[in-house]
């Protein structure tokens, strides 16, 4: 094994950098600001859209694709849209190279220049409402409700694995509708389903709420947030879902045919989440010694290793865990059994504890004698000997618990680090020595947003969907506030 990770407490940047390469997840590409998703990685991001996917489906969503360039006047239709992406926007202008002169490699070919500069999608409302405009004409056609997987690219000067890259891969739904009511009860429904995914599957607690006006995505009337704290005390947005009112369907004419015969526009939505849980999972639940993934999201869910001293201990090990393995996957368990010889059991343990499995067999000739196993869990580190007798469904009952225990820690910590405060004063005193969510009054204006921003760095993650009405007055002007909002610092 390489030398010890950094620890969180000393450097928690170059803590989560180095887990994410050492733990076979990512790497820095040859492309600067992009990424390359390894495997292992990419198998953690596979069942998480395995999921997702099944969730969208349930609720009468269907998958299609749209194209990468989006020509530049169609960003130029929705005057906020085009104003919030227009600095991250990379632009292809020619369609053609050709040979140096100079037999230095090869040249963009002047000859080649694209009559319209064509947009490398940062998101794809505008392409995909252009295509709305030719599939809706009749109230029959509505609601269309589509979402894609693909690739965007936003350029960024200051990037992070999985966490904000030049390119990144997410799904992005858009859907349109007859009515406001049925577009906001959408923008709603894709919320809870971000949140019941985030709670379930990533075990990932998180807060529903609003986004205000200034943290409001470009073209959107509202804009819906799942927000969640990580460990070094800093907010992620976990997941957003827009209602688009009549915006885009304004902007690209999209009309239909009501039951009375009357033209009107449609409403839409669109919502989205990416490769940036990716790095969610990684800071909210892991530690020192590396990954601790929830089990539902861990590619390999069981682990065995067999500890032997010669051939023959290890052929008899091995029956008795391919007859293990294969009640396990009756069950729908993923495992794993690690019979190589190029490493020795201590290396294989630490191997996997950094990688996350959840849980690990350990299995020698004196547990073979005596019918029983060693089983250690990821999250805790403990371990316990356990009979062989009914092992598959001991493991699946292990499995659930360290799931809902991984939850659970996660939860406490967020309750530990929210706090409320009635000044700013003491909303900066939090800030500094502690972090995490603060609960404080704000007065409603973007003015007095904007300040706090720019003297804190601290931002308004949401105004909670739960919040309770309760009259104080704003932490910095005041002025009287109906209710608290959360303040984070924030990835």
């Amino acid at each position: 094994m390489s030398k010890a990770l950094p620890t969180r407490s000393e450097n928690y940047s170059e803590w989560y950098n180095e887990l994410v390469k050492r733990a076979d997840l990512a790497e820095n590409s040859a492309v600067r600001g992009c990424m390359v998703i390894k495997p292992y990685g990419y198998s953690i991001w596979e069942k998480m859209q395995r999921a997702l996917d099944d969730m969208f489906k349930e609720t009468g969503h269907s998958n299609a694709y749209f194209p990468l360039f989006i020509p530049k006047s169609f960003l130029s239709k929705e005057a906020s849209h085009v104003e919030g992406f227009a600095k991250e926007c990379a632009v292809v202008t020619h369609y053609r190279l050709k040979n140096d002169p100079d037999g230095k490699g090869v040249i963009v070919d002047p000859d080649a220049k694209l009559e319209e500069e064509l947009i490398v999608r940062p998101t794809s409302e505008t392409v995909i409402w252009s295509t709305y405009k030719n599939w809706i004409q009749s109230y029959r056609d509505l609601p269309l409700l589509i979402n894609q997987w693909a690739n965007v690219v936003r350029w960024e000067m200051r990037t992070r694995l999985f966490l904000r890259t030049t390119e990144f891969l997410w799904q992005e739904g858009h859907t349109a509708h007859a009515t406001s009511a049925e577009a906001i009860a959408e923008t709603e429904q894709m919320l809870e389903i971000y949140a019941q995914f985030a709670e379930e599957w990533m075990a990932l607690p998180v807060v529903k709420g609003v986004k205000t006006a200034n943290e409001r995505f470009a073209g959107a009337v509202n804009t819906y947030c799942i927000e969640a704290l990580m460990q070094d005390g800093k907010a992620l947005q976990a997941g957003t879902s827009h209602y688009l009112g009549q915006n885009f369907a304004n902007a690209f004419d999209v009309k239909f045919q009501d039951k009375d015969g009357k033209l009107e526009y449609v409403w839409g939505t669109s919502w989205g989440v990416s490769t940036r849980l990716m790095g969610a999972l990684i800071m909210a639940h892991s530690d020192d010694a590396g990954l601790v993934l929830p089990p539902k999201l861990a590619p390999i869910q069981v682990v065995i290793v067999p500890i032997y001293k010669n051939e023959e201990q290890l052929n008899l090990i091995s029956e008795k865990v391919k007859e293990i393995s294969k009640e396990l996957k009756k069950l729908g368990i993923s495992v794993k059994f690690d019979n190589s010889d190029a490493y020795k059991p201590g290396y294989k343990f630490a191997e996997y504890e950094l990688k996350g499995v959840p849980v690990r067999l350990a299995m020698g000739a004196r547990d073979l004698e005596n019918g029983t196993v060693e089983v250690a869990r990821r999250d805790t580190k403990t371990k316990e000997t356990v009979s062989l007798e009914g092992i598959a469904e001991f493991i699946q009952s292990l499995l659930d618990n360290i799931q809902e225990s991984i939850y659970n820690k996660a939860l406490a910590f967020r309750k530990e680090n929210t706090t409320k405060v009635d000044s700013f004063e003491e909303f900066n005193k939090v800030l500094d020595s502690k972090g995490g969510f603060i609960l404080a009054h704000w007065d409603g204006t973007s003015e007095t947003e904007e300040k706090i921003k720019e003297e804190t760095k601290a931002t308004i993650r949401c105004i909670p969907l739960d919040q309770v009405k309760e009259s104080g007055v704003c932490i910095y002007s005041g002025k009287p506030s109906a209710g608290r909002v959360v303040f984070a610092r924030a990835y």
